[in-house]
């Protein structure tokens, strides 16, 4: 070989990491004796399983070295390979191709030996590359088990993340056999032995059929990502035959065959009872206002007479506004259905409406109702509780008979008026509230003022809007259309015909005085149908105010001696008159028996020998 071809090969092999210790010298000797060959593309250097024969250096082109289609390694100039062959004579482990034309330096074992032997410089040389590729052989693996310590930590902290996890996690592969599931996972399919087992018989028919369709469309190519929700709900059966029900999604991981699928399963059976006990209470609530809209439409305002038409036109007035209304009436008028329509006409319709008796209420109990309390505020109270106007916020508050409120609770109510506020019982913190309030009341509240028990400037108050709802007495014909329609609902409810009200008939529901108002009207009725008799109600026997107790009435005051049974009519009927006119009331200062002029003992035993009831 020319020397100048030899210097350019020496200070080629320089550059070989293998070789960048050892003197020129001795790379020159060592060029002398070796051999340069060419190979053409595809041609095999190295066959696996063969001896090797000497030491290759690239000196242009690349080659790869590879185990059949398995590929390790590309090789370019200044890459050498088939080392071991200079110091044994093992099997190749694997093969060496070139990928294009390639001229390589072929090294001769022996050839490597005698310069080892007999050059003590190139003998230095290699040693020191060895040591040094040793050195970095002991960083390398101190970084390697540095590295391992690390990934097995990160893999007991992942582990535990996915042990600790409340989701189900099942890692499955392309045969859908469990390789991991956490203990989420071994509670809902009741087996904590479910690695290499099929997770498709933990699923019902259509879950199973759901996921294998997900992962054969995956595998086919037909969907690009494998990390969605799944489209529908899993149910699993545990391997105690225990279904639940859960949403989940999953993903992929891994390459080519090794694919590997994570499904996270989440139970729904709690969230599922929710939500049909949800929509079971809003078909609850939709019944029951379907059935208060029809006992309003039915019993509360049918109005044909104008003293009640002019009370509608007051609701369609005020519903729309804030104002605070004053409902006047007596017992029985329906004073609660206009408030209703007051507040289904508002701006306040979807929120809720709530009612509260304040002469139904213990005195002692009232202010909690209305305000709500703290736990231990007082003996009892061993829970907090909410109180109306929290339960009414945004909505409407109806206080019925509120005369009957007690006089220490009027200013807490008439600060909820003013400012919109409040504190429970046994609170310091102050609560504020938007109300809409309406109040009924059969009383004069004005007049019920000057006696000291209600507070006059709570009643101007709440009389920005006053309404008076007449009596039934006073509205003419309205009786009528209002019977015609309640024998028509109770006689459906009660799968009951009843023949409608004739003339003479009619003529006994508007001559009567109606001292119950709606409410004694609606439970005449109801008697009236349960004692009927093949469609047909004797209407007199059911109505107080017979003709002949009429006739009765009008002869009273005339020179005609009555008999003792029209004295019995009369006296009946002048005891109901006192008994109306005090509300009902006994004894006492304006009771019945101070305006009858008798003892309270003597009115009370006439009351039962005439059998008179207070109307319900």
């Amino acid at each position: 070989m020319a020397t100048t071809k030899l210097n350019h090969l020496v200070d080629f092999l320089k550059r070989v990491p293998f070789f960048s210790e050892v003197a020129k010298t001795s790379l020159l000797q060592l060029c002398k004796e070796a051999k340069t060959e060419h190979f053409g593309k595809n041609d095999c250097i190295i066959q696996k399983d063969a001896i090797g024969d000497g030491m290759y250096v690239i000196l242009d082109g690349k080659v790869k070295v590879h185990d059949q289609n398995h590929l390790y390694s590309i090789l370019f100039p200044t890459d050498c390979f088939g080392e071991y062959a200079l110091i044994d004579k093992e099997p190749r482990s694997a093969s060496v191709t070139t990928l294009e034309e390639t001229s390589l330096l072929k090294i001769h074992p022996k050839s490597f030996v005698d310069l080892i032997t007999k050059d003590r410089g190139f003998t230095k040389g290699v040693l020191s590359v060895l040591i040094k590729r040793h050195r970095e052989l002991d960083i390398i693996q101190e970084s390697l088990a540095a590295s391992k310590r690390e990934i097995e930590l990160s893999n007991s902290k992942m582990l535990g993340l996915i042990d600790g996890a409340m989701d189900a996690i099942i890692m499955f592969d392309s045969n859908f056999k469990i390789v991991l599931a956490n203990a989420s996972a071994n509670s809902i399919l009741e087996n904590d032995d479910v690695v290499k087992r099929n997770v498709l018989y933990f699923l019902d028919e259509d879950a199973a059929n759901m996921l294998e369709s997900l992962v054969k469309s995956y595998v086919d190519g037909q969907n690009d990502v494998m990390n969605t929700y799944l489209p529908k709900e899993v149910g699993v059966i545990g391997s105690n035959e225990t279904e639940t029900l859960n949403e989940g999604t999953i993903s992929t991981y891994g390459v080519g065959d090794e694919m590997f699928y994570t499904l996270i399963l989440r139970n729904i059976d709690d969230r599922v009872l929710a939500e049909r006990k949800i929509s079971s209470l809003k078909n609850q609530t939709k019944y029951l206002k379907e059935e208060i809209k029809q006992l309003t439409n039915d019993y509360g305002i049918i109005a044909q007479d104008r003293t009640m038409t002019q009370v509608l036109d007051l609701v369609e007035q005020v519903a729309g506004t804030k104002a605070t209304v004053l409902i006047q009436g007596e017992t029985g008028t329906g004073k609660e259905l206009v408030a209703r329509a007051i507040h289904d006409a508002s701006d306040r319709s979807d929120k809720p409406l709530i009612r509260i008796n304040c002469g139904a209420i213990p005195a002692n109990l009232i202010e909690s109702e209305l305000f709500g309390h703290e736990k231990g505020a007082f003996t009892g109270a061993t829970t907090s509780r909410k109180g109306r106007f929290l339960l009414a916020d945004k909505g409407t508050i109806f206080l019925d008979e509120i005369g009957e409120l007690p006089l220490d609770l009027q200013p807490k109510l008439l600060r909820v008026i003013q400012e919109g506020e409040f504190d429970p019982v046994g609170s310091s913190e102050t609560i504020k509230v938007d109300v809409r309030i309406i109040a009924a009341t059969h009383r004069d509240l004005l007049e019920f003022s000057k006696t000291g028990k209600f507070r006059e400037d709570l009643y101007y108050r709440l009389n920005v809007f006053p309404i008076v709802v007449p009596a039934l007495k006073d509205r003419g014909d309205d009786v009528c259309l209002i019977a015609d329609k309640m024998v028509k609902q109770f006689s459906k409810k009660m799968n009951t015909h009843i023949e409608p009200l004739s003339v003479d008939q009619k003529r006994l529901f508007i001559e009567y005085d109606w001292p119950g108002n709606v409410r004694e009207l609606q439970n005449l009725i109801e008697r009236a149908i349960i004692v009927s008799n093949n469609g047909q109600v004797n209407w007199q026997t059911i109505i107080p105010n017979t003709s002949s107790n009429k006739s009765a009435m009008e002869n009273a005051g005339s020179n005609r001696i009555l008999t003792s049974k029209e004295m019995v009519v009369l006296e009946k009927e002048n005891i109901l008159k006192a008994l109306r006119q005090s509300n009902w009331k006994i004894s006492g200062e304006n009771g019945a028996a101070a305006l009858l002029q008798l003892r309270p003992t003597t009115l009370t035993s006439k009351i039962k020998a005439l059998g008179i009831t207070r109307p319900v």
